[in-house]
């Protein structure tokens, strides 16, 4: 049986980490790519414990030297690149008033430029083999607004934006393009994928009934949310044909809100919004 290779940005944790042990255990040439080499060795012996056929390549997002070193060694080690699963992100909890120039760059750098570098590297070797599949884990949030995180929402607009554009343009060439959009799921997401600015978590900060209010929800259905294996079985649900949908909701807040908006203007979804999480 010839195995098809996989890529997974941010492995590590969570989501990623998720994905990559399913696909492993389903007989694919799973590669993932990790930050640095301490969290790599720490992974490696994880999946040696654990028999599973995981490769981790340190893959920064933010450097396109480093993404394009780990998809050269994902295709000169395995001979080629079936199937890219954009997965690395994070979330910053700020005011646009508050925020600073570099947290807004960082912010758009993991979520939206990580996805162009990683996007840019496989395509070549994808066009070449008129086949492969490209899966940009997107979420809710690139549908909806909340207040406090309109740097995290817009980057996962623009990451929809950049699945649907592709779509278009790789369709020629044999390659699939799909957004999987999560709503909220228990991972270390609040420990290690959260970073708040310190004035709008501040106590005098302009914003803080709408913080105080909005953040512990946020924290407490992500901390008592879904096992992210449904995020995993979704993807790979994807990549074997069993889901065709351009977009995949998955979690039951991420399908409410997407089935809500659907039916709703903008103003009354709104308006469904502020009054579901008390806005």
């Amino acid at each position: 049986m010839n195995k098809k290779t996989v890529f997974i940005t941010g492995s590590n944790s969570g989501m990623g980490l998720s994905t990559a042990k399913l696909f492993a255990t389903k007989g694919y040439k799973v590669y993932g790519g990790v930050r640095n080499a301490e969290t790599g060795e720490a992974l490696k012996n994880d999946f040696n414990a654990d028999d599973l056929a995981i490769t981790p390549i340190i893959c920064d997002v933010t450097n396109t030297n480093s993404v394009n070193s780990a998809i050269e060694f994902v295709v000169k080690d395995s001979g080629k690149i079936d199937i890219l699963v954009n997965n690395a992100g994070y979330g910053l909890v700020s005011s646009v008033e508050e925020g600073t120039d570099e947290e807004l760059l960082l912010q758009y750098n993991v979520n939206v430029f990580g996805v162009f570098r990683t996007c840019r590297a496989v395509i070549p070797f994808m066009r070449e083999a008129e086949s492969g599949m490209i899966i940009n884990v997107g979420s809710f949030l690139g549908k909806m607004g909340l207040p406090l995180l309109t740097h995290y929402n817009s980057s996962k607009y623009a990451v929809e934006g950049i699945t649907d554009s592709l779509r278009y343009e790789l369709s020629p060439f044999g390659i699939k393009v799909h957004t999987i959009a999560p709503g909220l799921f228990k991972t270390g997401f609040v420990k290690n994928g959260l970073k708040a600015n310190t004035k709008t978590t501040s106590e005098d900060t302009p914003y803080a009934a709408q913080a105080n209010n909005l953040l512990p929800q946020v924290v407490d259905m992500i901390n008592n949310g879904p096992s992210p294996d449904l995020v995993a079985d979704a993807i790979l649900s994807v990549v074997e044909g069993k889901i065709t949908d351009a977009r995949v909701p998955v979690g039951e807040d991420s399908e409410y809100f997407s089935d809500t908006l659907n039916k709703q203007t903008q103003e009354e979804f709104e308006t469904t919004v502020k009054n579901a999480l008390s806005l």
